[in-house]
């Protein structure tokens, strides 16, 4: 058997594989929603409190053609991105100035441990207080909620650099920009990849429940005014449409990760992915 057949041979059981990884993630969504079609057709339970699977459809179609739900994912979507390209830009710089600099971690480590444990919501009041019902603190939420998982991971990574390459380095007079740029960022990228992609998940939930409280806008906004307005059948699609945009964001960045660091993305245990 000649190389090439091999190729094809793996890359169809490569494929193989994912379809059956995929046909069993569907197993669990398959059951729910059997048990609501059926709950719904033969009234086991009140329809105000949990709609039928075909009110709900039918309120999907209206929010879709009518652009009000994708209108809301955009809102909530910038925010999102926008907050996380601000912690990115404070988080990811001072990981590695006090993982190269550990003489400041005395300084801004009891800070840093006690601000870390302090939920990102707790500060909303505080955050309209001073800055009103705008958008500012809305991003501010997103930030607190990203910060630590990129900063925390950056640190990790920095801290384990291996201190061989470092004598290596040292050994051929490299200077810190060289050391940084061909040792210690290379050694880290896998922890602040990581960071980032748990930062991007505290981020959309930390966003969303901002939205539940103070937003004229954005699918936290889109759950409260449809418990005001008493649409369980809009809660639903809500609901669903976080857990859906998320598994999306969430997807396309562990790709991302994959092809950057593709022998940490073997290495890791992926739900759905193997």
């Amino acid at each position: 058997m000649n190389g090439g057949a091999i190729t094809v041979m793996a890359w169809q059981n490569n494929n193989l594989n994912s379809l059956a990884k995929f046909a069993a993630g569907l197993v669990l969504p398959a059951v729910v929603l059997t048990i609501w079609v059926l709950g719904a057709q033969f009234a086991l339970w009140n329809s105000y409190v949990i709609p039928p699977p075909a009110a709900v459809l039918q309120t999907l179609e209206h929010l879709l053609t009518s652009g009000l739900l994708l209108q809301h994912i955009g809102v909530s979507l910038y925010r999102v991105f926008a907050g996380f390209t601000l912690a990115l830009l404070f988080a990811f710089p001072l990981g590695i100035l006090l993982g190269m600099q550990a003489r400041w971690n005395p300084f801004v480590g009891p800070s840093l441990e006690m601000l870390r444990h302090i939920p990102p919501l707790a500060a909303l009041p505080m955050l309209i207080l001073w800055f009103g019902i705008g958008e500012l603190p809305k991003l501010l939420i997103v930030v607190l909620a990203t910060f630590f998982p990129i900063f925390l991971n950056t640190l990790h990574g920095v801290n384990n650099c291996d201190k061989k390459w470092l004598e290596v380095a040292r050994s051929f007079q490299l200077s810190h920009w060289q050391v940084f740029c061909r040792i210690i960022l290379p050694a880290a990228l896998p922890s602040v990849l990581v960071g980032m992609r748990l930062g991007l998940g505290y981020s959309w939930r930390a966003l969303v429940g901002a939205e539940l409280i103070a937003a004229a806008s954005g699918i936290g906004y889109m759950i409260l005014d449809a418990e005001q307005l008493s649409r369980p059948d809009i809660i639903v699609i809500g609901i669903l449409t976080i857990g859906i945009v998320g598994t999306v964001i969430d997807g396309l960045f562990f790709r991302l990760t994959a092809r950057l660091i593709p022998w940490q993305a073997a290495m890791e245990v992926d739900y759905g992915r193997g």
